[in-house]
């Protein structure tokens, strides 16, 4: 038994290096996609510099973060069908991010940053409060409920940006492009990484939580406590990557599933895995948007809203394959 099993621990302890240099591939390979050439003159390592590298580092970051997102919110809510583009969440950060303008119009980024955050969060507590209220939660109900919700959301904001004259300005939030992003203009991300360093710190809480109240005070951990801390770094990290660069949906239903298929549902295990797997989906579809009209680009968002249709669809055929 021993001998068979040790190619398995092997390919096992090998998996994660492997994916860690397909995705520095990947990343080293969208330093070198674009219209511009790099080695044409001597202004392409100055375009290296204030181009390139921020977009692909903003990748990087935003890709973790949504991923991450994405499964923080299945394990608060028990379903593998929500993420923050499925919860309403992102709808609530384009409205504090319009509101913000609106009412400040010079505020700084990381101004409207925080109030975009606010408005996630809270947008989450409600979608929340809203869950707990309804008894039937199946696995499709409560994606319905957040897409409900955020469309409702979405409305009202598109009101506001129709009466403000801010239509345009909101349809570029909704568009979720890194075209615009240069040296300057990205460094907030960071602030995702330390969301994503703070979910590792609680894994082991999250999961609890993700139990149920019950088993996690038997656990001795607090749940209410657990779930606001979980709430507020999913709200951060879909305020501040919406006033970067936009909506990225279903990235964060995407890659959970997949990881969770293949692994299951340890946390702090998968986390790495959601990491790389969030980053590779993002930079692939930021290549191929780059790639498929050059010069012009596709909108990565509209890469992903594809790819996570089909997905997503392909998880409700496989959860009915299941439930029959």
């Amino acid at each position: 038994m021993t001998a068979l099993t040790a190619p398995a621990r092997i390919r096992g302890r090998l998996a994660l290096p492997a994916a860690i240099i397909v995705v520095v591939g990947l990343i080293v390979l969208s330093l070198f996609v674009g219209v511009y050439d790099l080695t044409s003159d001597g202004v392409g390592s100055g375009m290296l510099w204030i181009t390139r590298i921020p977009r692909t580092l903003a990748l990087v970051l935003a890709g973790c973060a949504m991923a991450v997102s994405g499964l923080v919110m299945q394990l608060l809510t028990q379903n593998r069908f929500v993420e923050p583009t499925t919860t309403g969440t992102t709808e609530w950060a384009a409205l504090g991010l319009l509101a913000t303008v609106l009412l400040v119009p010079d505020a700084p980024l990381v101004v409207r940053m925080v109030f975009a955050s606010i408005a996630a969060f809270l947008g989450t507590m409600v979608f929340l409060a809203i869950l707990r209220r309804i008894q039937l939660r199946s696995s499709l109900i409560v994606p319905l409920i957040g897409i409900m919700l955020g469309a409702v959301v979405s409305s009202f904001t598109t009101y506001l940006a129709v009466s403000a004259n801010a239509l345009q300005m909101l349809g570029t939030w909704f568009m979720g492009s890194f075209t615009a992003v240069v040296r300057g203009r990205y460094e907030v991300l960071w602030v995702v990484g330390i969301v994503v360093v703070l979910v590792a710190l609680f894994a082991d809480r999250l999961t609890a939580a993700s139990l149920g109240k019950d088993v996690a005070t038997t656990l001795g951990v607090d749940y209410d406590r657990v779930l606001l801390l979980g709430t507020a770094l999913v709200a951060v990290a879909t305020g501040v990557t919406t006033v970067v660069v936009g909506f990225l949906p279903f990235l964060g239903l995407i890659v959970p599933n997949l990881v969770s298929m293949w692994r299951g549902d340890n946390l702090r295990a998968n986390l790495p895995w959601v990491c790389l797997g969030g980053v590779a989906v993002i930079v692939v579809c930021d290549i191929v948007g780059r790639v498929i009209r050059m010069p012009f680009e596709v909108p990565v968002s509209m890469i992903l809203g594809v790819l996570g249709a089909a997905v997503f669809v392909g998880l409700l055929l496989r959860q009915r394959g299941h439930d029959g």
